[in-house]
């Protein structure tokens, strides 16, 4: 059998009791190391599963996804996914490889980013189709995202911004001499960065979508301790300290509901109070 199981958003405590009964009598644990990451170390995980936990990479998942599944052919195996199971295509891949090897797969779901922006206080039903934004490279500079948050706003829909993770990376030049198992020091796109490379982009284009005086709310570590919800204008929120990763972005629509408003601006507004 192949479980996965959603570990939620900060720490371990975060696994709900059905995922850790799965944990606990499963006997290979894998963890998914790079869609997104806990607020703590993975000896905290073995430490209150207590059992070791194996962390896999891209590489891992995707190259050596067949091993996986031939463990779980005769065993039970955890695969431990951040937030929910489904909020990376990766992962259904797997449960379709799994599915059409005969794997039985069941699902332990947990919360995600993607029900967790709520506690900024904007209506969930009230958000659109979800984008991401990557780190820009002086060669590469993807921005197919603005036209998808210039479609929400359209629509009057919001936008959540997922920001870019780069884990176990190997640099260009690196790639170009052949060196591929030579990696980069992990590196997480903050709020500033994103709302920095969107004035860019507004510069060039005009859509209206993110200009400076455009309302953006940036959120931290979302489900822990230590969370950062701040809202302000794109000029305000691009020189915030939002602290330590992971980072999300939210680009509201043009016109709010009272209640979304009331709760920007009177419980998460960086400007200062008249």
């Amino acid at each position: 059998m192949l479980y996965l199981v959603g570990l939620g958003l900060a720490d371990e405590q975060d696994i709900s009791v059905k995922g850790l009964e799965v944990v606990k009598r499963c006997h290979h644990v894998i963890l998914e190391n790079y869609t997104s990451i806990l607020h703590c170390g993975v000896e905290r995980l073995e430490q209150f599963y207590g059992k070791p936990v194996q962390v896999a990479d891209r590489e891992t998942v995707e190259s050596f996804s067949e091993q996986i599944l031939e463990k779980a052919v005769d065993e039970d195996v955890a695969f431990l996914v951040v937030g929910d199971p489904f909020g990376a295509t990766t992962h259904s891949d797997l449960l379709m490889r799994a599915h059409r090897k005969g794997i039985k797969v069941r699902t332990i779901h947990n919360a995600s980013i993607m029900n967790a922006v709520g506690a900024c206080g904007l209506q969930l039903y009230a958000f659109g189709q979800t984008v991401s934004i990557c780190f820009w490279t002086e060669k590469w500079r993807p921005d197919s995202f603005y036209l998808k948050i210039a479609e929400n706003r359209k629509m009057n829909l919001h936008t959540l911004c997922l920001l870019d993770i780069k884990v176990k990376e190997a640099s260009e030049e690196n790639i170009i001499k052949g060196k591929y198992h030579i990696y980069e020091p992990p590196r997480f796109m903050t709020v500033n960065e994103a709302v920095d490379q969107l004035l860019q982009i507004e510069a060039e284009r005009g859509l209206g979508v993110c200009g400076p005086d455009t309302l953006v709310v940036g959120i931290a570590r979302i489900g822990g301790q230590d969370e950062v919800i701040a809202c302000g204008k794109a000029s305000e929120i691009v020189k915030h300290d939002f602290g330590a990763p992971l980072h999300s972005l939210i680009i509201p629509a043009p016109k709010l509901h009272e209640l979304e408003l009331e709760a920007l601006l009177e419980r998460f507004s960086i400007a200062p109070r008249n």
